[in-house]
């Protein structure tokens, strides 16, 4: 790591990035963004899934938070966490959302949207970039983003020792997920202090 150098940092925008790769003649100057997984080149997710995880194709039960059968499902591999549309549940008195997925039992819980709101997260693993020693000394008032196509929330970490830390959010979140990332910014949103994992406390 102490190798690494990220040249870019100061650069504004990623069309003054292209700019200067045109200027200096770079082969890839003008190559279009990308912003899939490099080992799923023709975006075929759910292939990959059938591959790697093929019992999370089987049918199953699409079952309330207390239990009770609505429907069925082709397989617990088609749903997120949070996830409205697509149940095939509709008729209902109120919206259901997907709550969690018990791939023990292969079944999909579904519950109103309270349910999915989130406001504690418990982060694992957290790689600490900023000033200061990350320890339950202190604790700091940032932004994270637990998903690439949101922006950063206000929220409160703090460190709760071996690599562990409490995120609490100013405002709810919808589908926090174990397995997730959560990334801290600054609270200007501008500098990347560091990160985690997104888990179930024990």
């Amino acid at each position: 790591l102490e190798f690494l150098r990220f040249p870019l940092g100061d650069v504004d925008s990623k069309d003054a990035t292209r700019r200067i790769a045109t200027e200096l003649e770079l082969s890839n100057a003008g190559k279009p963004d990308s912003q899939d997984i490099c080992f799923v080149p023709d975006g075929d997710y759910a292939g990959l899934i059938k591959r790697l995880r093929p019992e999370s194709f089987q049918p199953g039960m699409i079952v309330d938070m207390q239990g009770r059968e609505i429907a069925t499902h082709d397989g617990i591999a088609h749903y997120t966490i949070g996830q409205r549309r697509g149940l095939g549940i509709g008729g209902l008195s109120e919206p259901l959302y997907v709550v969690r997925l018990e791939t023990d039992s292969n079944r999909v819980v579904v519950g109103p949207r309270q349910a999915i709101e989130a406001v504690h997260i418990p982060v694992k693993q957290v790689n600490w970039l900023g000033s200061g020693p990350f320890d339950s000394r202190r604790s700091w008032t940032a932004r994270v983003k637990i998903r690439s196509t949101k922006s950063p929330a206000r929220a409160d970490i703090r460190p709760l020792g071996n690599g562990l830390a409490e995120v609490e959010l100013h405002e709810p979140e919808l589908g926090v997920s174990p397995g997730q990332a959560c990334v801290f910014y600054s609270s200007e949103g501008t500098r990347v202090l560091g990160g985690g994992w997104i888990h179930k406390p024990n």
